[in-house]
């Protein structure tokens, strides 16, 4: 068997590469400290979920990723052309990523799971605009709840009652 000597740089590259996170990397910390501080509370990397969302709002079924632009392939048809070094090895791991990134979608939104997924930049660059996103659909989620809850009732619309609280039982 032939065996191929490491040159510094390979050894350096790979090195570097060993390095990458997946869990806990800056802009998952970032945005789950202003959702934290913003009183929203979420689990974080949720292995329970396919694609283990990296924050989990199990109340209201929110799964939120938070993709690097390279890993997960944004703006994909023109970026590949970009890849200079190992190209078919690149262009296989992230068409595999997105992949898996659709699938993993599929499935979330086929449990009735809400997906939201934010690019690195986008987190960095509106982190406010982000967690507003992230608002809004709780909001939505609370008010479709809320209503459903509320008109379920066929026998007595309890909600027509004006003696109606949200403590009484009917």
């Amino acid at each position: 068997m032939k065996r191929i000597m490491q040159t510094t740089a390979d050894m350096k590259r790979s090195y570097i590469m060993s390095r990458i996170g997946s869990i806990d990397t800056s802009i998952e910390v970032l945005l789950r400290k202003a959702l934290w501080h913003s009183g929203i509370r979420y689990r974080k990397n949720y292995s329970k979920l396919p694609g283990t969302p990296d924050i989990a709002i199990t109340k209201y079924k929110i799964a939120i990723f938070c993709d690097g632009e390279f890993w997960h392939g944004k703006d994909w048809e023109s970026k590949k052309t970009e890849i200079r070094s190992n190209r078919d090895y690149w262009i296989s791991k992230i068409e595999r990523n997105i992949g898996r990134d659709n699938e993993v979608n599929q499935r979330l939104c086929g449990s009735g799971w809400i997906v939201l997924r934010f690019w690195g930049k986008q987190i960095l660059d509106d982190l406010t605009g982000c967690v507003n996103d992230i608002n809004e659909v709780i909001f939505s989620s609370k008010v479709e709840t809320y209503s459903s809850s509320r008109y379920s009732c066929d026998i007595y619309p309890c909600w027509l009652d004006s003696t109606y609280s949200e403590n009484s039982s009917y």
